[in-house]
């Protein structure tokens, strides 16, 4: 019974962990990555749609990207939807590619960059906690329910504790890594 509840619990925590490495990889660090801009939302013939879904995106240059939209005629709103997404790039329309050159990184922006990693890292960090919470009071509920016995309930309770402490430390880890990866490049 307590399995259960257990499995919820690591399958959010999961969750957390890979919604917060997915986000790190969209956080430019001064190398041209094409996660960086591809869910950029571009006005395609009235629909709001992710770039990807619009184009090709390629790094051939540690400090370029290079989109090439499948519909040449939406040239023009792609580099509008680039520049709305407000990410600090500015693309060049040649019309036959999109170039998008990714600036070197100031001392400055490399600290505002590591202060968003951080506050990323404390919500993931806060969506964790809430998972054991939450897996805490239905435990807690199945106790007072006679679901399952007080040991069990203590049991489940410390796995709980010691699973948010690896979890937390996984988070710790790619918090580091992507701040280090900021001040290096």
């Amino acid at each position: 019974m307590s399995e259960a509840v257990r499995k919820e619990m690591l399958d959010h925590m999961k969750r957390a962990v890979d919604a917060l490495r997915t986000g790190l990889t969209k956080i430019q660090t001064g190398r041209a990555n094409p996660a960086m801009i591809e869910d950029v939302i571009v006005d395609y013939y009235g629909a709001m749609t992710p770039l990807k879904q619009l184009a090709t995106i390629a790094a051939p240059e540690p400090n370029l990207l290079v989109v090439q939209p499948y519909d040449k005629t939406q040239m023009d709103a792609v580099v509008k939807g680039i520049l709305a997404a407000d990410l600090g790039l500015n693309p060049a329309n040649d019309g036959q590619v999109i170039r998008v050159k990714v600036p070197k990184l100031s001392e400055e922006r490399r600290l505002e960059l590591t202060k968003t990693i951080k506050a990323r890292g404390e919500e993931a960090k806060v969506s964790l906690r809430n998972a054991r919470r939450d897996a805490n009071d239905a435990l807690e509920q199945r106790k007072k329910d006679g679901d399952i016995s007080e040991d069990e309930f203590h049991r489940a309770h410390k796995k709980n504790d010691d699973t948010i402490h690896e979890y937390t430390q996984k988070i710790d880890d790619l918090i580091e890594e992507k701040s280090k990866q900021i001040q290096t490049i």
